[in-house]
């Protein structure tokens, strides 16, 4: 029996998700949780095999969620899922240590293969994914651009394109502002622009907000 935990701040993808799964031979849903403060407070009391993880669940950043998970509770597979873009999200959450990503509009059957790959302890991402990671076409701007970025630059273009201040970039990153601003600069140089107009453009061209 596959043991599950769902994290997602939206009520009906929670009940939606653990519905797939309930319904399904081998999975047992073991809490639904919709922040990060009750995972962490589940997880004290349960140990789920595979978490479903939602990338923008509230309190702390998805990928620093996943961060601790994996320093606090090695033994357990991530599993991130998201209405964003995979092309910005999923090498991230990859690279972070999440065993797979699926995104909230792939097929529900995808649900279920993708836990269970998981859960055995193998990577998951969709056909489309991994056919579009294959191929690199000149006019796919977005993702060069990204390929440029490492896991905490896209965590703080992020923050600075959803409106965050320094300040709220840094405590949400558990990091300092002169560390933000240092990632500012590296932005700016790696997407090459001077100014945080463009490079809340570049932000919007990755598909950020």
């Amino acid at each position: 029996m596959i043991k599950v935990l769902i994290a997602d701040n939206h009520p009906i993808i929670r009940m939606g998700v653990k519905h797939v799964l309930d319904s399904a031979t081998g999975f047992q849903v073991v809490d639904t949780v919709s922040t990060t403060a009750e995972l962490f407070e589940r997880l004290e009391k349960v140990t789920p095999d595979v978490i479903m993880l939602e990338m923008d669940i509230p309190e702390i950043n998805g990928i620093a969620t996943l961060r601790k998970i994996k320093k606090e509770y090695p033994d357990i597979k991530v599993l991130m899922y998201s209405g964003q873009s995979e092309d910005v999200y999923a090498l991230s959450t990859i690279r972070a240590g999440a065993f797979g990503y699926l995104s909230k509009a792939s097929d529900i059957d995808y649900i279920i293969s993708a836990v269970r790959k998981v859960s055995e302890g193998n990577m998951f991402i969709t056909n489309e994914l991994a056919q579009r990671l294959a191929f690199d076409e000149g006019t796919q701007k977005p993702r060069r651009f990204f390929r440029k970025l490492s896991t905490r630059e896209v965590e703080v273009l992020k923050l600075l394109a959803s409106g965050k201040r320094n300040k709220d970039v840094a405590q949400g990153l558990n990091l300092n502002e002169k560390t933000v601003s240092t990632y500012k600069a590296r932005l700016m140089k790696k997407l090459n622009v001077d100014n945080m107009v463009d490079l809340l453009q570049q932000a919007k061209a990755l598909e950020l907000y």
